[in-house]
């Protein structure tokens, strides 16, 4: 079966990090930019950030730039989100996105081959 799988979600204090992970299953990841969107209760599903197959490229929302880190290890066939300083608006669902080759932009904008299952990040104040 072909599918993205995340963890690393949870309840965490404002101020304190958490990183995500996602990993593929039935297809070779390093081959695919990967991002993550998030959804918050009643708001619009948001690009938070991505990065390029070859691992040369990234992009980040405005919200969460200097904050937030992704990286890939293909070693491990597996992307990380390193959320630092969270804040209660980061509160969502993060859902790991596949798009085949180096195509970050077109990631950003709603490109995809696969969809995760999300994971939960919720920040208390």
């Amino acid at each position: 079966q072909l599918q993205l799988v995340e963890s690393g979600g949870g309840l965490v204090q404002s101020g304190g990090s958490l990183r995500l992970s996602c990993g593929a299953s039935g297809f070779n990841l390093d081959y695919y930019s990967v991002g993550w969107f998030r959804q918050a209760p009643g708001k619009a599903r948001e690009a938070v950030s991505c990065i390029g197959s070859r691992g040369g490229t990234t992009n980040y929302a405005d919200a969460v730039k200097g904050r937030f880190t992704i990286s890939r290890d293909n070693a491990k066939k597996t992307v990380y989100l390193q959320m630092n300083n969270l804040k209660p608006e980061d509160t969502a669902v993060y859902y790991c996105v596949a798009l085949f080759d180096n195509r970050c932009p077109a990631l950003f904008t709603g490109g995809h081959d696969y969809w995760g299952q999300g994971t939960q990040v919720t920040v208390s104040s």
